[in-house]
């Protein structure tokens, strides 16, 4: 979710659900873990759309984090974060410092430390989450983009992480608003090498469809190639 190369650390967010990440949540401060990566390719914004409408859906939240963070540092972008999520995120939200009148009201609680970064943020939840527009996150996403006028359409484009339908919907918002849109798969990988090709996904390119590794070819694919109309 974050990474400090000058200081030497790496931070991750995971629920331990299941038997290895149940076993990872066991290990103690200063304890040494085997670690491989950075693998496969990341999102590559385009430079000409300064827009960069990011769309995060529960396990998808750490990676687009961590993109909100590289891009603070690239004054050149101007990240909009939304995030959506059934249980209670799981870190320090707060008050909107300014209004956003592209945003329901609705949708009043950011994440307290994009705020602090001055990236503009908004959560969504269908459970009933006190501050979050009341729906889907890519049904958020859809209400910002309704606000827009043509000329900042224009410099819109979208990412995102998250489960399979919520990759499909932001797929369909981003063709419906002739967007570029790159996604962030996750797929259950086995070696993360590419060695066992267990985590293949088909892409619908204009010479048919060719199957792809999600841990070295991706995780980031175009939308249009993985969901086409």
């Amino acid at each position: 979710m974050r990474v400090d190369a000058d200081d030497g650390w790496i931070e991750f967010l995971y629920k331990p659900i299941g038997t290895g990440l149940a076993q990872l949540a066991k290990r103690a401060p200063q304890e040494v873990v085997s670690l491989l990566g950075p693998i496969g390719n990341g999102f590559s914004p385009d430079a000409t759309r300064p827009v960069i409408l990011a769309i995060a859906g529960g396990v998808g939240i750490p990676p687009v984090y961590f993109l909100a963070e590289a891009l603070r540092a690239q004054r050149h972008f101007e990240p909009i974060v939304l995030m959506g999520s059934e249980v209670p995120f799981p870190f320090a939200l707060g008050a909107r410092a300014a209004p956003v009148t592209e945003l329901p009201d609705t949708a009043s609680l950011t994440v307290a430390q994009l705020e602090e970064w001055g990236i503009v943020s908004a959560l969504a939840s269908n459970a009933g989450l006190e501050g979050c527009y009341p729906g889907h996150v890519t049904q958020l996403a859809r209400r910002w983009l309704d606000t827009l006028p043509a000329e900042r359409l224009v410099n819109v484009q979208i990412v995102g992480c998250g489960p399979h339908a919520m990759l499909r919907a932001a797929a369909e918002v981003a063709r419906d608003f002739d967007l570029p849109c790159q996604l962030a798969v996750e797929e259950f990988m086995a070696c993360g090498v590419g060695g066992c090709a267990g985590c293949i996904v088909p892409l619908h390119k204009p010479e048919g469809v060719v199957m792809k590794r999600v841990c070295v070819d991706g995780p980031v694919f175009d939308s249009r190639e993985l969901y086409p109309a």
